[in-house]
Parts: C-alpha cells; structure tokens; sequence
C-alpha cells in the first residue's frame, strides 16, 4: 500500500547502521492499579530521531518518561521488563538517578524557563554539578545558545529574564538549558505543540542538526512533523483496557508509505486518532 500524505521527502538516513543507544524488552508501566503500557519492546538508534506517535491516551508520554525515569516521580508508578542506555539497566537500584537524567535530558511540551535570567538558565544546570568558575560558565552559556541557534538574538542582552523570550525562543532557551549538562539523548514531549508554524520549523530544523550528535525521541501528534524529522516510528495504539500497546515500528519512510499494520494507515491517514 502507498500512502500519500503530501509531506516532504521522508528518505531516512541508513538507521540500520546505527547502534542501538536504548532498549527496552517486554516494558509494561503501572500507575496503581491502571496499566498504562503493556509488553514494549523497542530499540532506539543512536544520534538518530526517533518519533512516537498514536492517539491521545496510548501512552506515548508516559513510554518517553521511562527513559529518564520521570515516571519514579509519580507515587504508585511501576515498571516492569528491562530497559536499558548503552546496554545498562536503568532501573538498577544501583542506577544514580540524577546521573542518569543528565544523560537522559527532557524537553517539556510548554517552554518552561526559570525566572532567571537567559545566562542563568542555561548556567544553572552547570553550576548544579560544579561548575562555578565564570569564564568555565561563559564558554558553556554560549555553546549550547549557538547549539540551540538562538545566540545571535539574545548575546547582546544575556541578562535579560527568560520569561521575556517568545514562546519559540524560550522553547531553544530550555533546548540549550539541556545541551548545556552535555547529555546523549534528548527527550521532547511535544515540543511545538504550543508554537506558531514559523518557531516550529525552527525547532525541526534545530533537532535535525543536533540529531548529529545526540540521540532524539519526540512524541508527537503531527503526523507531518513525525514525517519531516524523524528516522524511526514507533506507533503506539491503546487496547479496551486503556493500557498502550506497540502496534509498529520502523523507518519513518516505511511506515508512512507501506506500513504492515492496516491500523497504522488507518491513523496516519486520519481514519481515526
């Protein structure tokens, strides 16, 4: 079958070469009594993106928190089955949690810039493990901006409040908040779901270039936008017990031109979702 969704050209980079960054085998996640996620198993290549995708209440944010352990945060959650960074369980009890999410960094759906100023939001992560020395500080403020292409409109008034920023703009504030604790993997949940069309191409494009380097995984509910950016899909769909389940996942370019599950057409084609 041959879907047209009248995107852009999705070829995907050759993923098949890349190693695998993280794993996970069999995950079931339960808040409570509630199963969210049942039985996930997925590997997610390195310096790649990777989107999830289904409807609302399949559990996308939910499998994207397992990653860096967001969920551990919720009382009553429980995870179940292996998930893994670079061949590490990660929900060891050995495992040093805030170790973990400095190479697991988060970007949230809403920017969420601290009532600080531009410099001090992209120190504070730095100064947290150690770094106090200025001139240390000022090399990482300014190399992640520029990772986050947002220095060349804020380095002539880097003392400004974050807050002051547009909504695309305090979205890179946060990205480069992220980049400047040097991660691995970048976690986005809906990252330009509150942004006009202009600051959401800006942030595509800025995840394809850091895509170089670092390791993506964004939930998404735009199909186009999981098309444009992403290497991999994973398409997430949710069973009469409300728990999420894996319905697909490979290249983007095979799941939005010849998927093998009529169900992942019927969505990305908007039968349904």
């Amino acid at each position: 079958m041959s879907i047209n969704l009248n995107v852009p050209d999705i070829s995907a980079r050759p993923v098949e070469k890349c190693v695998t960054k993280l794993k996970t085998e069999q995950v079931s996640l339960f808040y409570g009594s509630f199963q969210a996620l049942r039985n996930i198993t997925l590997d997610i290549p390195s310096r790649c993106i990777t989107a999830i995708i289904g409807p609302s209440g399949c559990g996308k944010s939910s499998l994207l928190r397992l990653f860096n352990r967001m969920n551990d945060l919720i009382p009553g959650a429980k995870v179940e089955g292996n998930v893994e960074l670079d061949g590490i369980p990660i929900y060891d009890a050995r495992i040093d949690v805030a170790d973990l999410r400095k190479r697991v960094g988060m970007v949230f759906q809403k920017p969420n810039p601290f009532p600080m100023s531009v410099f001090e939001n992209v120190a504070y992560g730095p100064r947290r493990h150690g770094i106090k020395n200025r001139g240390q500080l000022e090399e990482i403020v300014e190399k992640s901006l520029r990772q986050a292409a947002l220095w060349d409109e804020v380095k002539d008034n880097l003392g400004q409040s974050g807050l002051a920023l547009s909504g695309g703009q305090q979205q890179r504030l946060c990205i480069a908040r992220v980049l400047a604790v040097e991660p691995e993997v970048i976690l986005m949940d809906e990252p330009c779901s509150a942004l006009d069309p202009v600051a959401t191409l800006k942030i595509e494009d800025l995840m394809r270039n850091l895509s170089q380097t670092y390791t993506i995984i964004i939930v998404t509910h735009n199909m186009q936008q999981a098309a444009r950016v992403s290497d991999m899909t994973a398409f997430l769909m949710i069973e009469p017990d409300r728990a999420g389940v894996l319905v697909e996942y490979g290249p983007t370019a095979q799941i939005f031109t010849n998927p093998k599950d009529r169900r992942t057409e019927d969505y990305i084609t908007g039968r349904f979702g």
